[in-house]
């Protein structure tokens, strides 16, 4: 299994990295935090260290550390406009729960 990005997010990675000077990489994460246990950290991928998994999709480099991949394989990540609003949506077949805001989940 992988981390897949659709094309939506590809193309929001790639408008906001040549704006920004980064490269097409984004760094996806977990880390403890929130009233559920889990929160998704989201980067631009500065350096691949020998701990990293890269999935490539649609022009983009995913890295993801093996510490975060158990909690992140099988996820798509889509990224949404809804009138002004816009954001990342995570798809992540290993959460069990989340909190009622949606910023933290639990596997």
């Amino acid at each position: 299994m992988t981390v897949q990005l659709t094309e939506a997010a590809a193309r929001h990675v790639k408008a906001h990295a040549k704006k920004e000077g980064h490269d097409h990489s984004l760094r996806l994460g977990v880390r403890t935090s929130g009233c559920s246990g889990f929160m998704y950290t989201v980067d631009y991928a500065e350096h691949v260290g020998e701990n990293d998994v890269i999935y490539e999709q649609h022009g983009v480099k995913v890295v993801v550390s093996r510490k975060s991949l158990p909690f992140l394989e099988g996820m798509e990540v889509d990224f949404i406009r809804d009138g002004l609003n816009q954001r990342f949506d995570f798809r992540n077949p290993n959460v069990k729960d989340q909190c009622g805001c949606g910023e933290s989940f639990t596997v």
